[in-house]
């Protein structure tokens, strides 16, 4: 996952950005154990006794220790990491699903807490905090002009259910100041952004993680949109890094018939584990298409390998990440952890997906910018296979394993070939904070606007992205977009619908010209 901490807002109550890993997690049942003992091991723990008792000045050999670990795990693989203590509760809440706060979104602005969205239905919402609103004090702790570390912030915001908070405010709107008290609740961690019709018959279902809750979202999802009856699914895994193996697999028995092999991984010693699916699945008929792309690792690449080897369905979009191996979280009694691989994932053809590693994380990681380079964003004939890892599938159809999920039905990127620096914008939140500055300065532009009147204004007009374009310049950034002005003026208004009415109105804006959604729809 992409994480840049300038752009991307501090989220109460959705979503949480994390850039720990990409990947797909499995339980730890059996606690490892850690009695063999060795020389090298014996080495370190002596050296450490070495500095605290003998070295000439003081030294904290707690972070010596965090950085030896850090340089073990390093020398591995990309996804063997290690996660300090002062960033293991905001990962494992991400990937529970909820957690226990005041439920708002919200930028750090100007060193002020400044509310983007109260979630529906939370806390905040019902004791009238609006957007825009500052929250300068939680208690009598203040929160603005402190540069208060994240950890902090969110130790003041979140607490235990049913606990009281008064939070003092400032309205820009009315230029007062306000108390209100309310009460801590749980507020869920959404990973299925949208579940909604695209036509009368085809759903729509995206994912944006695999978390704990994700298979209960999906299968909710799934369900009102059978109701519908629809004889078609569009599953979109564009953007999804990955998360908890157990998921992707419970959602791709939804689609499989009963003992279809799902996937199976093997550990270092040879043993061997598969799942099947069972007789449970819900959708066994329908047509299915499977959304990916460059940025689809994972648990999502399981689904979509799933998908592809047994038949089912139709991948559509681009080469995915090309992640097979798997993690189990190892815990240190300091609340630290590592997320060790301990096997690797095969599709039921047998394939690996597994891209090579072998140049170091950062080139590893950045692979995005060669694709672009490579040409392969663009034309399917770039995408570079090997011939030894060609495989068949019960029909015949030829798949390839050794980096990534290459598509059925290719589709380029919008971005126009040459203007890469427009992917990274897109990617940055930089959007996302454009949007926010610019409603909080004009949000009575939008006041008992609907969102079909919005819709209806954004319409053949180019405004949104005259916006955009004029905020990039005065922030001196020199990047041309004027190729990618369609693409862009989508993205900032479906933004604006975001921020102003929620996430699926932000959907129903963006897919209506998806170049994936509009070959899915070609495909009927």
């Amino acid at each position: 996952m992409k994480f840049n901490s300038h752009y991307l807002p501090i989220v109460i109550g959705a979503s949480l950005a994390i850039g720990v890993l990409v990947g797909s997690f499995v339980s730890n049942p059996n606690p490892t154990s850690f009695s063999k003992t060795s020389v090298s091991k014996n080495k370190l723990n002596t050296l450490i006794d070495f500095i605290n008792n003998e070295y000439v000045d003081s030294v904290n050999t707690d972070s010596i220790v965090n950085m030896t670990v850090d340089k073990i795990l390093s020398q591995l693989d990309p996804h063997s990491v290690y996660i300090p203590p002062s960033e293991l509760a905001q990962v494992s809440e991400n990937m529970k699903g909820d957690f226990v706060g005041i439920g708002v979104n919200f930028y750090m602005y100007k060193d002020s807490v400044a509310v983007i969205k109260t979630i529906e239905n939370g806390p905040s919402e019902k004791a009238g905090i609006l957007a825009g609103d500052r929250i300068l004090y939680a208690g009598k702790t203040k929160l603005f002009g402190r540069n208060l570390p994240t950890d902090s912030l969110f130790a003041q915001l979140k607490g235990t259910q049913g606990s009281e908070v008064e939070l003092t405010l400032f309205r820009k709107s009315i230029g007062k100041k306000l108390k209100v008290k309310l009460k801590r609740d749980v507020i869920p961690i959404k990973s299925v952004d949208a579940a909604l019709l695209l036509t009368p018959k085809m759903g729509y279902i995206k994912i944006n993680r695999f978390a704990e809750t994700t298979f209960a979202e999906f299968k909710k999802g799934l369900s009102q949109l059978q109701k519908n009856k629809i004889n078609a699914l569009v599953l979109d895994l564009r953007e999804n890094g990955g998360g908890y193996m157990e998921e992707a697999i419970a959602i791709a028995d939804e689609f499989l018939k009963e003992k279809q092999l799902i996937v199976f991984t093997k550990s270092k010693n040879g043993t061997e584990e598969k799942t099947y699916a069972t007789n449970k699945g819900s959708f066994l008929n329908g047509k299915l298409y499977v959304l990916i792309d460059e940025n689809s690792a994972s648990a999502s690449e399981i689904v979509a390998g799933a998908i592809q080897d047994n038949d089912r369905g139709i991948i559509v979009g681009r080469r995915s990440f090309g992640k097979g191996l798997v993690q189990r979280e190892m815990d240190f009694k300091d609340g630290s952890a590592i997320r060790l691989t301990v096997a690797r994932y095969y599709t039921p053809t047998g394939r690996s997906i597994q891209k090579p590693y072998n140049h170091g994380k950062e080139d590893y990681f950045k692979e995005y910018g060669a694709r672009f380079k490579s040409g392969e964003l663009y034309v399917k004939d770039s995408i570079k296979v090997a011939d030894s890892l060609k495989f068949k599938t019960p029909k015949g159809k030829i798949v390839y394993g050794g980096g990534g999920i290459v598509p059925d039905v290719f589709v380029p990127t919008e971005i126009e070939q040459g203007d890469e620096h427009v992917g990274y914008i897109l990617q940055s939140g930089m959007i996302g904070r454009f949007v926010f500055e610019y409603l909080d300065a004009n949000r009575n532009e939008f006041k008992n606007t609907s969102f079909e009147d919005f819709r209806n204004k954004m319409k053949n007009s180019d405004q949104f992205y005259k916006w955009f374009q004029s905020y990039v310049y005065d922030a001196s950034f020199e990047v041309p977009l004027a190729k990618n002005k369609e693409l862009i003026n989508r993205y900032v208004a479906a933004e604006f619908a975001r921020q102003l009415y929620g996430e699926k109105q932000y959907y129903l804006l963006t897919l209506g010209n998806d170049a994936m959604i509009k070959k899915v729809l070609k495909q009927k």
